[in-house]
């Protein structure tokens, strides 16, 4: 035993050590976490807020920036942690579903005065007479006018459809497929998304004349089809749209447009005497339950609330905000249109329910539109889709015989591991193979960590119904309802069987479209006297190349029916040729949906077979080709007898894989058909992500329906190897 003894300087160094290694987290401990979702000017305005308030008050800030789309997860994911932001800035709407989850607390005190607010940003935060956040700013769309085109402004929208506009120019221009688009045209028949009861609002003969009137417009040529937010601004900003129906968020598109424009509130239906009504967005800064008990993030509240902090907001991002002691600058004519709009503005209801309207009423309203339904019809069946996804789950089951059945298959494979134990020859066999385990260790590891722990994680949670973190025992229920179609008849658009056969349809075409394809490219490029080999493998080759989701979203700009390539090669045929066919509309059948899918994924797959046929290829022996032409076979019988059997060893892998990853293929189909028509082109994985994310985060469910395609690819991917290995006498 050692003699030493500590001096004062070992304790002093040692202390030293441990307060370094400690310095990081007790510098984050009074560290202040600020999340967001902006960009450009606005993200710009709240680093300049933050920055002022960081050297007022002595308070380290650290900022982050989320993406929309996934903010919500992300404060799910942290928050009850300890881990998410004491401050966050986002949309009332979704103050309800974040009260579910237990992710706010109370935002009162960091509120002033009433009279420093509008009574519409206050009654937008406000749940059960708390306050759940301190307004920042106000968003709706308005009517934006191209002067140019139209001097003065109907008073009514009829008058606005009614104008004459050159050809190719549209007198206006709004999302009118969009539910969010058509909340304004809505409101003006007297009609709501979302009932005071948190019923589904969007039925009745308002809601059924809303869509009539929207029809009209369309067919008339007063606004254009299938507009979404990019077209509307593209149309606009280039001039061929008098009229538009948007938010700020075109204001910065229009930097360098060659023609005047302002911003003015939206017009009257004439035929109800209404005015349109767009949801008003009220951004606040909200706190997170721990952020709620720190005097530190209130006063940070404080600073982003303040009427400095607004005046900065307005005048580099050019929001406008909610504060009535800050008026709207002179020299922004912009802002001043806003604003008008915005007192007539209703604020978006923060109901969790009416995230579900937006699937429902989104598909009853391109239904209308593209002829397939009456209003009526469009309007009750998405009356009955919403009461599906708000029904109640499942009922609590007991996990007695779950963990029964656990525990009989631990004691299963602890008898085994007993008895392997026991046997020399195994423990001999053990001891010999620890140096090679050693190495492979950090493997099992690694994948247990990243492949065995999600799958495992992921079958467990299909066991489970209920909202996130209010989850709870159900058993096989979820599995009971995929299944039996939720009560409704097997083969009903979205249903499970159905979407498995459009599913299996969807692999067999593409799989066999990839092959050929492929395998033809591949035998092609391998004749050695074909010129400029090397260019034309790189050129075929990019396809692969590109990210999917960006070549996706370039098909569907193809395939649309008015401005894509598509359709203006139609139109250049008709001028050659001098006949009179029609551009295709083709997300409104089942046929050219699913065509329009299988066109972008052959693009993107065809390349990987090309490849592996000719790596295949090189490994055929030339002698034998040889010796079969020298046989007197002729070029198809070599091609067929020879080349194809030696190459197949390395085609069945691809195939399998090529099957797996088309089985999966999320990105193509959300982002070119979005599954329309109503959802009849959607495959399993695109329809588990609507349970998981557009219905009410029913993790359960969406868990239970990727089990399913977990054991259906491991089925029909092992299922020929299983059948190989079978004697011969017990086929």
């Amino acid at each position: 035993m050692s003699s030493r003894t500590c001096s004062p300087g070992h304790v002093l160094g040692a202390l030293l050590a441990v307060l370094a290694l400690l310095a990081p987290a007790l510098a984050r401990a009074d560290e202040l976490r600020l999340w967001h979702a902006y960009r450009d000017a606005e993200a710009t305005a709240l680093v300049e807020i933050v920055e002022e308030f960081a050297a007022r008050t002595g308070h380290r800030v650290e900022l982050l920036a989320v993406a929309h789309e996934s903010f919500g997860s992300k404060l799910a994911a942290t928050i009850p942690r300890g881990q998410g932001p004491h401050v966050f800035i986002d949309s009332h709407e979704r103050i309800g579903d974040y009260r579910l989850r237990a992710l706010l607390g109370d935002a009162g005190p960091a509120l002033g005065p009433d009279a420093d607010y509008s009574a519409q940003s206050l009654a937008a935060v406000t749940q059960d007479g708390a306050r759940w956040g301190v307004p920042l700013n106000a968003k709706s769309v308005a009517l934006f006018v191209n002067t140019r085109l139209a001097g003065a402004v109907p008073d009514t929208l009829e008058g606005i459809a009614a104008l004459p506009m050159p050809a190719g120019v549209y007198p206006l221009a709004y999302e009118a497929q969009s539910a969010y688009g058509h909340m304004p045209l809505l409101a003006a028949f007297d009609g709501r998304m979302l009932a005071d009861d948190a019923s589904f609002g969007f039925v009745g003969p308002a809601a059924a004349r809303s869509l009539a009137f929207a029809r009209e417009l369309v067919e008339r040529g007063a606004v254009p089809r299938d507009a979404d937010g990019a077209l509307v601004s593209d149309l606009f900003r280039s001039g061929r749209a008098a009229f538009a129906i948007s938010g700020p968020w075109l204001v910065g598109q229009l930097a360098g447009v060659e023609f005047a424009w302002r911003v003015v509130p939206l017009p009257i239906v004439g035929e109800t005497g209404l005015p349109m009504r767009p949801p008003l967005t009220v951004e606040a800064a909200m706190l997170s339950p721990q952020g709620s008990a720190s005097p530190a993030a209130l006063d940070l509240v404080r600073a982003l609330a303040s009427a400095e902090a607004a005046a900065v907001r307005q005048r580099l991002a050019g929001t406008l905000s909610v504060r009535t002691d800050v008026p709207v600058p002179e020299d922004s004519p912009v802002l001043a249109g806003f604003r008008a709009q915005a007192e007539l503005a209703a604020p978006m209801s923060a109901d969790p329910a009416m995230r579900s309207t937006w699937e429902p009423a989104f598909r009853a309203i391109r239904k209308v539109l593209r002829g397939q339904a009456s209003p009526e019809d469009a309007l009750a069946e998405a009356a009955r889709r919403f009461a599906d996804v708000r029904r109640p789950p499942p009922p609590a089951a007991s996990p007695t015989p779950a963990l029964l059945l656990l525990g009989l298959g631990l004691l299963l494979v602890a008898f085994h591991l007993v008895r392997r134990a026991r046997d020399p020859a195994a423990r001999q066999a053990l001891r010999a193979s620890l140096p090679a385990y050693r190495y492979v260790a950090h493997s099992v590891v690694v994948v247990g960590l990243l492949v065995f722990l999600p799958l495992i994680v992921g079958a467990a949670t299909s066991l489970f119904a209920g909202r996130p973190g209010e989850g709870y025992y159900v058993g096989l229920a979820n599995f009971f309802e995929i299944l039996t179609a939720r009560g409704g008849p097997l083969l009903a658009t979205g249903s499970f069987w159905f979407v498995l056969l459009v599913t299996f349809l969807w692999t067999a075409v593409n799989v066999v479209l990839h092959l050929g394809i492929g395998l033809a490219l591949g035998l092609v490029l391998s004749r050695p006297t074909l010129r400029l080999r090397a260019l034309y493998r790189v050129l075929l080759i990019l396809p692969w190349a590109v990210p999917s989701y960006v070549t996706a979203l370039a098909w569907k700009g193809m395939f649309h029916q008015q401005y894509g390539a598509v359709t203006g090669l139609v139109l250049a045929i008709n001028e050659w040729f001098g006949t009179s066919l029609e551009p295709i509309a083709w997300f409104s059948r089942f046929a050219t949906a699913f065509a329009a899918n299988v066109a972008t994924n052959v693009w993107l797959g065809f390349p990987f077979m090309m490849v592996v046929t000719l790596g295949a290829l090189t490994a055929v022996p030339a002698d034998v080709l040889e010796a079969a032409e020298v046989d007197g076979a002729s070029r198809w019988q070599r091609l067929t007898r020879v080349t194809l059997p030696m190459i197949r060893p390395a085609l069945a892998p691809a195939v399998t894989l090529g099957a797996i990853w088309t089985f999966n293929m999320f990105n193509v189909v959300f982002l070119v058909s979005g599954g329309d028509p109503d959802g009849s082109t959607d495959i399993l994985v695109s329809e588990a992500y609507r349970w998981a994310f557009t219905r009410e985060a029913q993790y359960g469910y969406a868990a239970a329906y990727a089990v399913l395609i977990f054991l259906l690819l491991l089925v029909t991917t092992r299922l020929p190897a299983w059948l190989a290995r079978r004697p011969r006498g017990a086929r």
